[in-house]
């Protein structure tokens, strides 16, 4: 195999993919209506068709910004491609729902998106693969050089679980509450190629890895590595997977502008020649484990002394180191929106009390499509 060639990105730079579940406006239940708004996007909107992807099922719909420089800007984008997707999404009788999970809808009734590589990626994980019924964020950070990569994405697993925890919006699965934060991210890693990555030392032995997953027929391609944070050479960028879909602009800001902010503060320090801090895998694999099962709750390991810590607390003590990171990034205002989320409670909770309040999983799901129609949760 040919050397894995990684097209820096001069800037650290910033793309937002933004997946959202269609949702009946009477039944509150998924709808398998994608092909309709892509049609309509190709009819109505042609010079936007770019920036709405199809995905797995046909049940959804991913947004994607262009290259932004800051997070601000990255919102704006996606906030008007929202616009245009929200005024056709209307005729159809369907809404945007964008948390991680859906809270009754039935994996039997849902429809496969047309192509070779969807099809092919059921008929390997069958029952898995036809339960992916999840929505994240996916934000991608860009990177000078591709040394920098492998140390940067190591060290930034230390904080899958602040991320996790402040985006878990996926308590509920098949009409029953799963008692996890983030039942995504456990489904999610079912996959073959999917999960946290491996972790290594150089670029040459991320070049021997991908090499054995193509000599022996388990990918094909290099972005079948479906990682919670992986790199992508291609566009020069780390790519972080770890979130769990998020239900309105205000929130979604915030975990992009943290994440900005972290990335930048790795490179930065590993520029001054910085050995950067990594944990152990079994530590970073029970991390993500903790803010699954207990969102914003968890108590987390937070370095290789295993020294532990509520995360909610490590967070707040971040935001103060990230400050003037985010100032050079033009982002103190989206960052400081963390704050404001462990302090009103995260959508996994929001969730649970609308139906503790209601008993009616029609009533989250209407939650939760209200929340993308207003500033704040």
């Amino acid at each position: 195999m040919s050397p894995i060639e990684f097209d820096g990105s001069p800037d650290p730079t910033l793309g937002v993919e933004w997946e959202f579940a269609l949702t009946d406006k009477v039944t509150g239940d998924l709808s398998n209506s994608a092909a309709a708004l892509f049609a309509a996007v190709g009819e109505h909107h042609p010079d936007h068709a770019g920036k709405i992807h199809k995905e797995l099922l046909r049940n959804t719909v991913e947004l994607v910004t262009g290259i932004c420089r800051t997070t601000g800007e990255a919102i704006a984008d996606l906030t008007d491609t929202l616009g245009i997707v929200r005024g056709l999404t209307e005729p159809l009788g369907v809404d945007l729902y964008g948390a991680g999970t859906h809270p009754f809808a039935q994996y039997s009734t849902q429809l496969l998106t047309e192509g070779h590589r969807y099809a092919e990626l059921i008929e390997r994980t069958q029952w898995w693969g036809r339960q992916m019924l999840i929505w994240g964020v996916h934000v991608h950070v860009g990177i000078s050089h591709r040394d920098k990569v492998l140390p940067i994405l190591d060290s930034l697993l230390n904080y899958y679980p602040h991320l996790l925890a402040l985006s878990s919006s996926s308590p509920m699965w098949a009409g029953a509450d799963t008692g996890y934060a983030s039942n995504r991210a456990m489904m999610f890693q079912q996959l073959p190629t999917a999960g946290l990555p491996f972790q290594f030392e150089t670029w040459e032995q991320f070049e021997s890895f991908v090499a054995d997953q193509m000599t022996t027929g388990i990918i094909d391609h290099l972005n079948e590595i479906r990682w919670d944070i992986r790199p992508s050479p291609h566009l020069g960028t780390i790519e972080v997977r770890v979130c769990d879909g998020m239900t309105n602009p205000t929130e979604l800001s915030a975990v992009v502008a943290l994440i900005h902010c972290l990335v930048v503060d790795l490179d930065r320090r590993l520029t001054a020649g910085e050995k950067l801090p990594t944990m152990a895998p079994w530590l970073v694999q029970e991390n993500k484990w903790r803010a699954a099962r207990y969102g914003l709750d968890a108590i987390v390991i937070l370095d290789s002394a295993c020294t532990e810590r509520l995360v909610t607390e490590d967070l707040h003590d971040l935001l103060e180191r990230l400050e003037p990171v985010a100032r050079q990034l033009d982002c103190v205002d989206e960052l400081a929106g963390v704050a404001r989320i462990i302090a009103r409670g995260a959508s996994y909770q929001r969730q649970r009390a609308v139906y503790r309040s209601t008993r009616s999983m029609r009533d989250v799901v209407a939650s939760v499509v209200d929340e993308l129609h207003r500033p704040h949760p």
